[in-house]
Parts: C-alpha cells; structure tokens; sequence
C-alpha cells in the first residue's frame, strides 16, 4: 500500500519506519529540510533502539522523505503525526495540527480516487471529526464520505521500544469514519494483525480517541499510587519493593508499573494526563484523582533531594546526577524527573555535575551553567553525594571509590553495591 505520514517527529519516524518495515511504500513528509535530508541519506533523526537500522534499510526504496505535500497524491492514506502540544492551562494547542490539515487539504485538491486520512497525533475527543475533518473538507473542496475519509488511530508507542511496540503491540485501535475506511486500516495492518497476541480493537472516532488517554491516565495514576504507598512505606522503614512485589502478584493489578521512585515523565503521560484534566472540566467534571496522581508526581523530586540533604548539606556541595533522560533507551528530556531534580539542588546552592550516556546535548542547552561529565564514573569523581535519576544499565555496578563523600540518594534502584557506600537511600524504600 502506498503510504504518507506527515510529520517525523518521534511517532512520524518511527511509524513510517516500521510501515516501510512491513512492506508499505511510505512517504515522510516534514518541514524541517533537514531531518529530510538525514531519512533519504539513511539516517535517524532521533535516538530509538532498532530506528537507525530500519531506515537504513528502507531509505531510498521503500522510504523517502520530501517537505512536499504535494506527494500525498501519490499515496492511498495519510497518517497525521503531529505534535499537540500542552497549553499554559493544560489544553491542548492545536495549531500545528489544523496547519498540517490545511495542507494536507489543498494538496489533496486535485487529486483522483479516494483517500483516508488517519489522525495518529494523540487528540480529545471529537478533534477527528469537529476539527480535523472540517478543515480537509474545506480545503480539499471533498465531503468526508464523498471520496475523502477520516479515522483515528492512536500510538501507543513507548519511548526506548518504541519499534518494537509498533511491530509487536498488544493492541492496535482504531476508529473509522466508514467500513471501506476501517477495512483500509485493516489491509494495513494486516502483517501485524496476522501474528499471534494482537488485539484489534474497533470503535468509533471518539472512543478511540479516548482510549489513548483512558490508557496514560491509567499508567500514570498507578505509578502515582505505587510511590504514595512507597513513600508510606518509607515513613514505617519498611521495603516497598518487597511489598509491592507480593501486592503485584495478584492477577486483578499485576506487577507492571510496580517500582516506586522518582515518578513519572516524557513527552506523553504529563502533556496526556493534563489535557485530560482541563478537558474534563471544560465539560463540567473535576477530574480529583488525576489532580491528585499529578500532586504526588510533582512531589516525588523535591522528596529526593530532602532525602540528600539529611546526609549532605547542599550549599556548595559537588553532587552528580545520574541520568537526564525521562527513561532509559531514550535521549528525551522533556519533563524529566531529572530536571526537576537539577532544579531543586541548584535553588539550594549544590553544584551539579551530570551524566547521562545519550542526552547531555539535549539538556545542555537550557543549563549551560552545570557541568557535564563523559561517564558516571568521572560525574562522581570528587562528588559530595549522588542521585540516581534514570535507571540506565550503564549506572549498574558502579564504583564510588573516587567520591569524597560515599553518599547515594538512588531514584530509581539501580543495582548498587551498598556496602561500597557510606549512605545509600533509596527514595521510597
């Protein structure tokens, strides 16, 4: 099938990648000249295990980029992959996404046959048919269900396995304007749906654009209620891992998403779970448990660095960070715990010096005025105390020989050898 994806951003690449990967012919179409130029020379614009190697693969054949929208005519469905992001008010700005309609609109203009256009940005409910469809309608001069046809299907793409999750999914849920639309998505899908534990969901537009939010706010909430039990546990000196391992154990909760910390980031659960909340009470509701799962996120880096200060007072203190990125398998930072943290000991006059194995250049530039370190190894040469704010395999089995104070303050429970240690903490156990 002869595919377009406008957009190649995190979700844009990665999902033409994996299209092109299971025998589409796929057009990226994007702006930025060069992150065109970077996909037709074979090369990932962004870092995510098995990325690079497909579009390596695939540039030049199954996949090409353009900044020309003009190219959808040459292709049966247009997936829409663009960033939505979160307002001052937690709403989503939706101006990138009627742009790339307009566009995409006019370029479809003149075009024979029939064409779907498949809204994968995550959106609220009714964004598909009040927003999107409207403005390809009025462009394009064709009537939805007259040649033109509009579906949502939801990522549930995580960062790290983000092609993995794509090409083996638990899920895949979609919601189509018309069954010629839904069977379109399922001929699509088809590689994929073939193998074994798949799921196709089928619903209406608005129920899956829901489910996508339904699924982060569930996450997120659970994460939030594992480190207030965490933090309880703390308070009584008793092992939350431990208990939360045998809660985990019942088949009605299930150990995922089991490991108090430093709490939940990235580009989807804070921006999701917020549009959410000012969603619902532009309806009327007041979402009070997702305030209170975002209350008890917030928190969780603030309590990280009073833990440090029980041991090391932070006034001119060298403390090393370990980790910038939201999660491991990722150079993401966008609200990463880890800022959060970098902010609180530098209000409280410690000297920072970071390690990350992928995301220094993606922090740099908003705090030029910490230091950086090649390795976790040089980042606690001479440190007064350390935090552990992602949990990167590379952090496993560290020496702290070369610290001048053995003082670990550790977010995430990485593997530690606690004897090597004056102080090691745990944040919620």
């Amino acid at each position: 099938m002869n595919v377009s994806i406008v957009g190649s951003g995190y979700v844009g690449t990665t999902v033409a990648a994996c299209l092109a990967d299971i025998g589409h012919d796929v057009i990226n179409i994007e702006i930025d000249e060069d992150i065109v130029e970077a996909i037709n020379a074979g090369e990932a614009p962004i870092h995510e295990s098995g990325l690079a190697e497909r579009i390596a693969d695939h540039a030049g054949s199954s996949l090409r980029a353009t900044t020309d929208y003009d190219a959808v005519r040459e292709t049966d469905v247009t997936f829409l992959c663009l960033p939505t992001p979160q307002s001052e008010d937690g709403s989503l700005d939706l101006a990138i996404m009627r742009a790339g309609a307009e566009s995409l609109g006019r370029a479809l203009a003149d075009e024979d046959g029939d064409h779907l256009v498949v809204v994968k940005s995550t959106v609220l409910p009714g964004t598909t048919e009040d927003v999107v469809g409207p403005v390809l309608e009025a462009e394009s001069g064709t009537a939805i269900g007259d040649g033109l046809e509009i579906a949502m299907n939801p990522e549930f793409l995580r960062m790290g396995t983000a092609v993995e999750d794509f090409l083996e999914p638990d899920k895949i849920v979609f919601g189509a304007s018309s069954d010629g639309a839904a069977e379109t998505l399922r001929e699509l899908y088809a590689p994929i749906l073939d193998r074994q534990g798949t799921d196709l969901v089928e619903t209406d537009v608005r129920e899956a654009e829901l489910i996508k939010y339904a699924n982060n706010a569930f996450l997120a909430s659970k994460v939030s209620l594992v480190n207030e039990l965490g933090n309880i546990a703390k308070e009584y000196d008793a092992d939350a891992y431990e208990v939360l391992e045998a809660v985990g154990l019942d088949d009605r909760i299930s150990e995922r998403f089991m490991r108090s910390g430093l709490g939940w980031g990235g580009s989807c659960f804070p921006k999701d779970v917020n549009a959410l909340r000012a969603g619902a009470r532009d309806q009327g509701y007041e979402p009070a448990l997702l305030d209170a799962a975002v209350t008890v996120n917030d928190a969780q880096p603030r309590r990280l660095v009073d833990l440090l200060e029980e041991h090391v007072p932070l006034e001119g203190a060298r403390i090393a960070v370990l980790g910038l990125s939201f999660k491991p398998g990722t150079d993401d930072v966008r609200k990463s715990r880890a800022l959060d943290v970098i902010d609180h000991l530098t209000d409280r006059g410690a000297d920072v010096v970071a390690a990350d194995p992928v995301a220094i250049e993606n922090v740099r530039p908003d705090y030029p005025d910490i230091e950086y370190a090649a390795s976790a190894e040089a980042a606690l040469e001479g440190a007064d105390g350390a935090v552990v704010a992602t949990d990167w395999p590379e952090f496993d089995g560290l020496s702290f020989d070369g610290m001048a104070r053995r003082v670990l303050v550790d977010g995430r429970r990485i593997d530690v050898d606690e004897d090597a240690l004056e102080v090691y903490e745990g944040l919620t156990w």
